[in-house]
């Protein structure tokens, strides 16, 4: 008798015990079973419910800590809370590090910046209310007043591209922009210490602003890229020891 074909089984999925448990707890505060502000049952019950030790228990509870769906205190049950949007950003910072370890990473986040910040300036000229110019007016002000020390021009610099991203309401894009901001701080500490960027810098801001009070999307497009550019040249030249004008 011919021996049928038979399609290989699914494979067996091995998890740990707390990845396990961990799975079952997030399926319940996906599934509303808990809502925010909700207490889990203790530790000890927890360990009779499951069938488990308490090791297993913790590893599930931090787990989901970090996932920004509970939160532990020391002596008190777990909470369950709403996971924010830094939070779910926050998540991609051991991957971010590692890329930014190699040059390809590091280029990688420049263009996704480009990307990312060329979309925020567009968005703001075409959206920006009176109110909203007037705050990037100010940290434009605030920029222009430092040019005569890095480190202070260095956080109002990031205190005017927060603007653009505050403009667009979106809470996920004002964490995309503070873990950007955060990732490439190194990058942005070097390209400073080139003499003459601060000014460089500065008329790009300028610029950009301009073009937000006209609501020339256009304008505000080609200025932001233009300024990122010209940042992620002055990173790479000087890192690489090439000259550059004074």
């Amino acid at each position: 008798m011919e021996e049928r074909h038979r399609a290989p089984a699914d494979p067996i999925e091995r998890r740990r015990l707390s990845d396990e448990i961990r799975m079952r707890f997030e399926k319940m505060i996906v599934a509303g079973e808990y809502a925010p502000g909700d207490s889990l049952p203790s530790e000890r019950d927890l360990m009779e419910r499951f069938g488990v030790g308490r090791p297993a228990i913790r590893e599930a509870l931090f787990a989901l800590q970090k996932m920004g769906l509970v939160t532990l205190t020391s002596g008190a049950r777990a909470r369950v809370t709403a996971p924010s949007a830094d939070r779910i950003i926050l998540e991609l910072s051991g991957a971010a590090k590692y890329f930014l370890s190699i040059e390809s990473g590091e280029r990688a986040f420049q263009d996704a910046r480009l990307f990312f910040e060329v979309g925020l300036a567009r968005h703001a000229a075409l959206h920006a209310s009176e109110e909203e110019i007037a705050n990037v007016e100010r940290a434009l002000a605030a920029n222009a007043k430092a040019m005569n020390n890095v480190e202070e021009f260095q956080r109002t610099d990031v205190a005017f591209h927060l603007q653009l991203a505050l403009i667009s309401k979106n809470p996920i894009f004002k964490a995309i922009h503070d873990a950007i901001e955060a990732w490439l701080v190194q990058q942005r500490k070097f390209s400073l210490l080139v003499p003459g960027v601060l000014a460089v810098a500065h008329e790009f801001h300028q610029k950009i602003y301009e073009a937000i009070r006209a609501h020339d999307p256009e304008a505000a497009e080609k200025a932001m890229r233009d300024h990122l550019l010209s940042v992620s040249d002055f990173y790479w030249r000087s890192k690489k020891g090439d000259d550059l004008p004074r």
